[in-house]
């Protein structure tokens, strides 16, 4: 199942572009996406532990199971002054 993410701020930089489309298979979890991005672009592993990823308008854990034609969102942890 192809399944495009977006990236923002930093790990938008960090991949180098906006997003991606990433193979993974049927009933795949964040978790299996993150790892497919991980072998196309090593630099972001070094960002696992804080990277946040929605579905849709919601946050979601790295068990959630991706449904085909989501948009998956990956953004750093929200900072403030």
């Amino acid at each position: 199942m192809n399944v495009r993410v977006q990236f923002y701020a930093q790990l938008r930089d960090v991949a180098g572009k906006s997003d991606s489309t990433v193979d993974i298979p049927a009933n795949g979890t964040v978790s299996d996406l993150l790892q497919e991005l991980y072998q196309k672009n090593p630099s972001l592993r070094s960002h696992d532990k804080t990277i946040l990823v929605g579905a849709g308008l919601e946050c979601v854990g790295r068990d959630y199971t991706i449904k085909p034609n989501e948009t998956i969102s990956s953004m750093p942890p929200v900072q403030g002054g």
